[in-house]
């Protein structure tokens, strides 16, 4: 038996077959955030829950579309990618939460990835760390379009994505060790926010050829100290599904037009 399989064609971690999952699979990081997604569809269907992968799959507006929780960290999001690309998904959407370290972001605010500074540590068993993690151009125009109609705010930049939550974003941990200047640094950068899986999923998806984009919930400002757990979470959601109904619009004026990059001309 292959090493990736659990039987019956499953994926071995998020176990999903050929015809589980749709080409659309927003991620969100909770399990419990995977039927908060869904509560918007026009319908659903529990697929699977197996350690930290909770799927869902039905449709949003007519369009097939499917929700998989990613857990906690880089290497969870590894084996999310590899195992659902197996299966068939083309186009990965982070559905995440944050933390802000620009003083101007609000709790509630949504955050859009253009790239991600690769602190993550697993993109690098990929490529080297020269390979940029960088989101789809269709999917962060899909975002902001999204966003605008259902008039959210809205921040558009830089990510820091960090294999650990203390240390590794510069928060004492355990007797305090890892409060350095990490975060002073990053600022100066013109960074927006930390989170733990978006470098790995930009890297992975550029590399094997698929589209991957993220939008998180601001939970924190790490500058004014802030912490609001699940603010912006609604909003957060409500824009990854409709990004993907615009998606799957745009795919279709492609197919139309006979091209095969979006441009916003196309739809005049």
């Amino acid at each position: 038996m292959h090493s990736t399989s659990a039987g019956a064609g499953k994926q071995y971690h998020i176990r999903c077959k050929h015809g589980d999952l749709a080409k659309y699979l927003l991620v969100p990081g909770d399990p419990d955030r995977v039927p908060k997604i869904a509560k918007f569809w026009d319908e659903s269907r529990e697929v699977s829950c197996h350690r930290e992968f909770r799927s869902f799959t039905g449709k949003y507006k007519s369009v097939p579309i499917s929700a998989m929780s990613s857990g906690i960290g880089p290497a969870a999001m590894a084996i999310l990618v590899n195992e659902a690309a197996n299966v068939g998904v083309e186009t990965f959407v982070r559905v995440g939460s944050t933390g802000a370290i620009q003083k101007d972001i609000e709790c509630g605010d949504l955050v859009f990835s253009i790239g991600a500074v690769r602190l993550d540590g697993t993109s690098e068993r990929y490529v080297g760390v020269e390979y940029p993690a960088v989101a789809s151009y269709e999917i962060l125009l899909a975002l902001v379009e999204a966003a605008e109609g259902l008039g959210m705010r809205y921040h558009v930049g830089i990510t820091a994505t960090s294999s650990d939550f203390y240390a590794g974003q510069a928060r004492p941990s355990f007797r305090q060790y890892g409060a350095d200047k990490l975060v002073q640094t990053l600022q100066k950068a013109n960074v927006l926010n930390f989170e733990m899986e978006c470098a790995t999923l930009f890297v992975l998806s550029s590399f094997f050829g698929l589209r991957a984009g993220a939008v998180c919930a601001v939970y924190a400002n790490r500058v004014t100290n802030e912490f609001k757990p699940g603010a912006g979470e609604e909003n957060c959601i409500r824009v990854a599904n409709e990004a993907v109904k615009i998606l799957n619009d745009w795919e279709q004026t492609k197919q139309k037009k006979n091209k095969r990059w979006f441009y916003p001309g196309m739809l005049k």
